[in-house]
């Protein structure tokens, strides 16, 4: 694989994977402390309050972070359907398993294409492009485990330790499925801004010495 190229704009971008991070940390805890209590009213309420926040964050920083242009339209997208999609978990609430697996689905298919697509328009010019082809792609995974499990889903088992009877249905899967993929896209965006930051310092330092 050839060294990422980057750039200034990456060198001005290197906070926006941090402030991406900062949202999907939180989806993560809120779920991960919620003690198992994943029902399907309870994953629209974290996806939801996760999808608004993520598409209000995604819409300044296509407007501050990137120069108007493709690169600039798609994230504004994204954050249209982010929003759109938050909303719609918000209001349906009442609507159960099957609205939490359509919206999800639905939000995973949209956003994931759009930020593949970015990375893949720019693989070959900004070093930030790895970075939205793995989250682009990790979001169209989350999409597509709405999209196979059965919405009757059900397995009992004995929890470890304990030996107590546990329940592993549809909606666990896919709310667990929601705090891997916060923590999963966390800790990579956390990683991925400093990454930008220190390589482009660098190759900066490089141009002024030589």
């Amino acid at each position: 694989m050839a060294s990422p190229v980057y750039t200034a704009e990456d060198a001005a971008y290197w906070c926006a994977p941090l402030a991406r991070a900062v949202p999907a940390a939180a989806l993560a805890c809120v779920i991960t402390f919620a003690g198992g209590f994943y029902t399907p009213e309870y994953g629209l309420a974290t996806f939801g309050g996760y999808a608004v926040l993520i598409g209000v964050v995604g819409a300044v920083l296509a407007f501050r972070a990137l120069a108007g242009g493709v690169l600039r339209s798609v994230f504004v997208i994204q954050a249209v359907v982010s929003v759109a999609a938050g909303a719609a978990a918000l209001v349906g609430m009442r609507g159960g398993l099957p609205v939490l697996l359509v919206v999800v689905a639905l939000w995973g298919v949209v956003a994931g294409a759009l930020e593949l697509y970015a990375g893949i328009r720019s693989r070959h010019t900004r070093a930030v492009a790895r970075d939205w082809i793995f989250v682009g792609g990790l979001t169209v995974l989350l999409a597509l485990v709405c999209l196979v499990i059965p919405p009757d889903y059900v397995q009992h088992y004995n929890a470890p330790g304990d030996g107590g009877p546990r329940i592993l249905n549809a909606s666990v899967t896919v709310v667990g499925a929601l705090g891997i993929y916060g923590a999963v896209v966390a800790v990579y965006l956390a990683i991925a801004g400093f990454s930008l930051r220190s390589g482009a310092s660098a190759v900066a330092k490089d141009g002024a010495t030589s």
